[in-house]
């Protein structure tokens, strides 16, 4: 039967590989507790480095040290979300690898909406928010995002590795700005990455997943580094089964994944919104 020979892991990785191509804002993060997740409601704690206090020493007088551990921070898997393909033929299906990667392009593009929504949601979690309102010129909105990097210097963020994400309408404003470094990229790359170009220490990307208030059109434009926050997800299974009602196999698998902030000073958000008519 068919089903005897599916082979789990290989349907697991190829839709992990598709899903990370199609990240945009889950490819700005760090994954790097992703290894310690074996199942939903796992929780990761993530213990940070505490401020390390430089003292005055005399001689004979006894030394205060200062603790190593700073405030831990908890990962927790709290999101669960499943994919089902119903197939013909499963070993023709593993044999012809281009209809393979068809069917879990289509869950991975699913997949990556909801992921990229979730990590666009700790927007909040700044440290920083600043709020320009009425954007419609390319210069203010170049200049807000100067105003972004500021932030972050302020906040003796490390300049390497500074990403920042806008909406569609934002990217166009900068594309009238000279100051704007628009993205060579081929058309393909930036169809799946979002890079979009470069500005003010940032790499650009575009993304239609930021939060965005509908009555008022006010969009979090997000920035930073991949030190701010820590995605992990897990395919916890794939399986093949025959479908009862249908002369076909099917194959389902379940993805569990959590998100969350490590360090809200390496993240800064952006509360703007476009002039009505611009």
């Amino acid at each position: 039967m068919a089903i005897s020979t599916f082979i789990p892991t290989l349907w697991s990785a190829r839709l992990l590989a598709h899903l990370d191509k199609s990240l945009v804002l889950g490819n700005l993060v760090n994954r790097d507790y992703e290894g310690e997740i074996k199942q939903f409601g796992d929780r990761v704690k993530i213990n940070q480095i505490a401020d390390v206090t430089v003292k005055d020493y005399v001689k004979g007088t006894d030394i205060t040290y200062d603790a190593a551990d700073g405030t831990p921070t908890e990962l927790v898997i709290d999101q669960q979300k499943y994919f089902a393909l119903a197939v013909d033929d499963v070993d023709k299906a593993q044999a012809n690898i281009a209809l393979l990667d068809r069917s879990l392009e289509r869950a991975s593009y699913a997949l990556r909406d909801i992921i990229d929504q979730r990590v666009a949601s700790h927007s909040k979690d700044a440290s920083t928010t600043l709020t320009v309102a009425d954007i419609e010129d390319p210069a203010q909105a170049y200049d807000s995002i100067v105003a972004m990097s500021v932030a972050l210097d302020e906040k003796n963020v490390q300049k390497e590795g500074r990403w920042l994400v806008i909406p569609p309408w934002f990217y166009g404003l900068l594309q009238k700005d000279q100051r704007f470094v628009t993205g060579t990229d081929a058309a393909d790359t930036r169809l799946t990455t979002g890079v979009v170009g470069a500005a003010a220490g940032f790499r650009v990307y575009e993304s239609n997943n930021l939060v965005t208030v509908k009555t008022t059109g006010v969009v979090s434009i997000m920035a930073g580094t991949n030190a701010a926050i820590s995605l992990a997800t897990q395919v916890l299974n794939t399986e093949a089964l025959r479908l009862e009602k249908a002369f076909s196999d099917a194959v389902r698998g379940l993805l569990v994944y959590g998100t969350t902030v490590v360090q809200p000073n390496a993240l800064v958000t952006l509360k703007a919104n476009q002039k009505t008519g611009a």
